[in-house]
């Protein structure tokens, strides 16, 4: 039974990852059907952003009230429905409306799943759910691209995908009974795990944000988002605009980045059993950082390719490790909360970063893309590392 719903939970992180590479994949194409300026992708992505920090920060209350299976059906059924508006939207008026419940709708899910999994599910799982999360956003830009080849009818593609959230919807609202039933059998063996793995910071009446690094840990994951969410929402428009590629052979070229993403993740469930997360998210950062750098460098086209896969190879043990790291570092005590503010950062870097990027670039040129995402993973690695000689220096003065 257990088995079943993660593979349900799975599912469902597919359908969470799909809508998420299809803007910036489709856009080339939207831009001129709608007659739109080039920052207008930023202005949809910050909306549909906006509603994901929303619904993450609402969401554990609503959780709690309504259980995890509820949300997730609802959440999801909500994305659908607005990747149906997409398909129709006569303007972008239309799109930014239809924006709104796909963001408040992904939130919800991304949340839920994420602490789901975590109190219920083993930790390797974590890295397999995020995977899982990379082959939607591979599969997004692979389905836009073949419609956009047969002649350039990104509607179809959103129709196709919202067919897809559809069938996910009756399947989660037919499984409802099974979160439940799991969640109930799993209760005792987490308590004991949970008092197993308490920390020292569990003895300590300090507020979340006052516990060392957890401002360190936000930032990262800021930053972290920042690559990541740029360089889906813009990598078509800088090998469209700057190396030349057609929107379709563009498109299928970032879907490779999502797929070293999935690639990494699913590589990651494994590798966690020999080596740290600590390890895996340092030698994730120098990746993607040198896959930024070959970006930047002035070669043949053939190489944007590889520093895309690379960056999804480097990106891909960094989120869920970071995650899963997270009470380890600051205890059990605040540990959801810690997470909800780290998860509400990393939209704000969502949020907030792919519009910066594209605001600039309409000012100056779309070829200052790479030298964003060097910046952008700079300043991760940098966070990441004082964080780490910070709680190195705590370790020390306890003992």
């Amino acid at each position: 039974m257990a088995l079943f719903l993660l593979i349900i939970i799975y599912l469902a992180f597919i359908s969470l990852g799909l809508p998420d590479s299809l803007l910036g994949a489709a856009w080339p194409v939207m831009q001129l059907d709608l007659g739109a300026p080039l920052e207008t992708a930023g202005l949809l992505f910050m909306v549909i952003a906006g509603g994901t920090i929303i619904s993450s920060l609402i969401s554990g209350k609503v959780l709690k009230r309504f259980g995890t299976g509820k949300v997730t059906f609802v959440s999801v059924l909500m994305t659908a429905a607005a990747l149906l508006g997409f398909c129709f939207a006569p303007s972008v008026v239309w799109l930014i409306v239809c924006a709104i419940p796909l963001g408040l709708g992904a939130g919800a899910v991304d949340t839920g799943l994420n602490d789901y999994v975590a109190v219920h599910y083993k930790a390797h799982h974590m890295s397999w759910l995020h995977c899982f999360w990379g082959v939607g956003a591979t599969l997004g830009p692979i389905i836009m691209a073949q419609f956009i080849s047969e002649g350039n009818m990104w509607r179809s593609g959103y129709f196709v995908i919202s067919a897809i959230q559809f069938v996910l919807v009756v399947i989660l609202l037919f499984t409802l009974p099974l979160w439940k039933r799991v969640g109930n059998n799993h209760n005792t063996s987490v308590q004991e795990e949970l008092l197993e793995t308490a920390s020292v910071d569990d003895e300590k009446a300090l507020k979340p944000l006052q516990v060392k690094g957890v401002k360190l840990a936000m930032a990262t994951f800021l930053f972290y988002c920042g690559v990541e969410a740029t360089l889906g929402l813009w990598g078509s428009s800088f090998l469209v605009n700057v190396k030349g590629l057609s929107a379709a052979s563009a498109a299928q070229w970032v879907s490779l980045y999502y797929a070293g993403i999935t690639v990494g993740r699913f590589l990651t469930g494994f590798i966690t059993f020999k080596l740290t997360n600590r390890t895996l998210i340092r030698s994730g950062q120098l990746i993607a950082l040198l896959g930024a750098i070959i970006l930047l460098l002035p070669l043949p086209s053939l190489f944007s390719l590889i520093g895309f896969i690379i960056i999804g190879l480097g990106l891909a043990p960094i989120f869920p490790c970071m995650l899963h790291e997270t009470p380890a570092r600051f205890g059990k005590r605040h540990s959801q909360t810690i997470m909800g503010y780290q998860m509400a950062l990393a939209y704000t870097g969502t949020t907030f970063m792919p519009p910066l990027v594209g605001f600039i670039s309409s000012s100056l040129t779309i070829g200052i893309f790479p030298i964003c995402i060097i910046i952008f993973a700079a300043a991760m690695l940098l966070c990441s590392e004082k964080l780490n000689q910070l709680l190195k220096r705590n370790t020390k003065t306890a003992l």
